[in-house]
């Protein structure tokens, strides 16, 4: 619950900054044309265009790296990956800030730590190792929790959540499975 009240906050915040800063930009462009009119003729079209792109900034482009940094690491994956889409600065920031998903990777290495610990022997990304090992970490914890106990057929098991697993994985969940 506690987790959900902080990504509500933290989403809260995003819109909220960068809603302040498109309304600030807008404040100043409208102060920069009443400013510059001459014999009641607009700026020319170059620099409306110049004023309309300011305008459009968002917080990414307008906040320090370390700020922007700050509020998009208090997002989940979810949250994470729905920000990289939004916009370009957006994806940008999140697919180059590889640290933003380090914290993730290493909540996924309790289930998955063999294959994050390979990923990074061979030199992968956080973000990367995140992508390649998510899905597998999701339905490797089903298994190894016991979930799949009592499966009398594979027709029993549900299509959607399976991924393919390497012969390593399938022996540490059968491993789990003669313990019980």
């Amino acid at each position: 619950m506690g987790a959900i009240v902080a990504l509500r906050s933290a989403e809260t915040w995003v819109t909220y900054v960068d809603n302040l800063l498109k309304h600030q930009a807008m404040q100043k462009s409208l102060k920069r044309n009443n400013n510059s009119r001459v014999s009641g003729i607009k700026l020319n079209s170059v620099d409306a265009e110049k004023e309309k792109k300011e305008s459009q900034k968002t917080f990414v482009e307008l906040l320090p790296p370390e700020v922007t940094f700050k509020i998009f690491s208090q997002l989940d994956i979810r949250s994470l990956c729905r920000a990289s889409i939004t916009c370009r600065s957006w994806n940008y920031t999140v697919r180059n800030s590889d640290s933003l998903w380090k914290p993730h990777c290493l909540t996924l290495r309790a289930v998955c730590q063999r294959e994050v610990d390979d990923d990074l022997e061979s030199g992968y990304s956080w973000r990367v190792i995140l992508l390649r090992n998510y899905q597998k970490s999701k339905v490797k914890h089903e298994w190894l929790s016991g979930r799949y106990s009592n499966i009398c057929s594979p027709l029993s098991l549900p299509e959607k959540i399976m991924y393919p697993m390497d012969v390593d994985t399938w022996g540490e969940i059968l491993e789990a499975e003669l313990e019980r």
